[in-house]
């Protein structure tokens, strides 16, 4: 049986348990359905495909399951962005290789991040390296590169990433400073564009080039697209756009390559089921929203397919109607950006999975005005 066929039997025999599941929930409580096997598979395909090392950008899910079942898998580097990050990573993976590149710490942060033995930081502006200076001598340090292109659902670089003098001018010092040179890059959320990671890594060889640095290592980002087959096939032609292009640019001094796949990496890995609380004409009121795990849709489209099922588990396949969608919570502010198309016979009770929800959904839950909970249900 093919990849392909095998992932379709998985997600039919998933969906299945779930219409089980449902007529036997007693409570009202949004539920996050944790699917390990999809969440191995995909960092098989990522450690498989990718030309160089793999870490996972932990902000996406840190759940402890993602994490363990992650390390189980063959992921041992972890891209943190605080100190909370780094404990809970440590909390599964004692001997975890840890990647601190979110370029702007605090004094302390950077104190604490020490004492973890943090691998590999990253610094996109003058006043931050200067921060580092108390590191040891060869400690990496990855200057983070923004380049002004799109190709992304939304562009990560008007917060963080340096443009090409700012980086020329920081790999100088760093190699002035005794430490060891780096480059770091993202393309983006949700980037379909090959050409994008091309596009950064040629401008990554000119910098170190105009630096006089030879980089130890280039870290490509994450933003791979998350609507890919599990055994990674469709982001192929991204892994194998990068490795052509790092060999083209920097021939026999190529640095050592490294990704921090996120949403990528835990898309799949937790659908999501909600639950009707009420039905108003052309408005459904749900069991969680904005402040709980569909907090980023008001900024990104909805993740996944769709299903409902009613109260015995049976799937809704009325024609579709467009419904609007809100949270739980007193406030009006509550609602889901446009509308969703749901069955026209959705009612009261319903169940609605989503799927591909395993990113940005749980760790963005608020707990506001008592709701979010998220119970866990395990479909190994």
């Amino acid at each position: 049986m093919s990849a392909g066929a095998d992932d379709i039997r998985h997600a039919r025999f998933d969906t299945a348990r779930v219409a089980a599941l449902i007529p036997t929930l007693a409570h009202d409580d949004p539920i996050a359905l944790f699917r390990p096997d999809a969440l191995k598979r995909r960092a098989e395909a990522f450690l498989r495909g990718f030309p160089g090392h793999v870490s996972y950008a932990v902000k996406a899910n840190p759940a402890p399951d993602v994490l363990r079942t992650l390390a189980h898998a063959g992921i041992h580097t972890f891209d943190v962005a605080s100190v909370a990050e780094m404990r809970a990573v440590r909390d599964v993976l004692p001997s975890a290789r840890l990647h601190y590149h979110n370029p702007v710490r605090s004094t302390s942060e950077i104190a604490e991040a020490r004492a973890f033995g943090v691998a590999s930081w990253s610094v996109d502006r003058m006043s931050e390296l200067r921060k580092l200076e108390a590191l040891p001598a060869d400690a990496q340090i990855a200057v983070r590169l923004t380049l002004d292109r799109g190709g992304a659902a939304y562009d990560f670089g008007s917060k963080f990433g340096a443009d090409p003098a700012t980086c020329v001018a920081l790999l100088t010092e760093i190699a002035r400073r005794g430490f060891t040179p780096s480059m770091t890059f993202h393309p983006g959320t949700q980037c379909t564009d090959a050409q994008a990671w091309t596009d950064y890594i040629a401008v990554c060889a000119k910098v170190a080039s105009m630096a006089g640095v030879t980089l130890a290592s280039l870290n490509v980002g994450g933003g791979f697209p998350v609507q890919d087959t599990s055994d990674g096939a469709g982001i192929a032609p991204i892994f194998e756009a990068i490795r052509s292009a790092t060999a083209q640019e920097f021939g026999p001094t190529a640095p050592v390559l490294w990704c921090e796949p996120g949403r990528a990496m835990v898309s799949d890995a937790q659908w999501l089921l909600l639950k009707v609380k009420a039905r108003c004409g052309e408005t459904v009121f749900l069991n969680d929203g904005l402040y709980g795990a569909l907090g980023e849709w008001r900024d990104m489209p909805l993740p996944g397919q769709r299903t409902v099922f009613d109260v015995g588990g049976h799937a809704r396949h009325a024609t579709p109607h467009p419904f609007t969608v809100f949270g739980p919570t007193c406030d009006s502010l509550d609602r889901v950006p446009g509308t969703w198309d749901l069955p026209g016979d959705i009612a009261e009770g319903d169940h609605i999975l989503i799927r591909s929800a395993g990113a940005y959904t749980t760790a963005l839950v608020t707990r506001f005005n008592g709701y979010g909970t998220q119970c866990q249900v395990d479909l190994s």
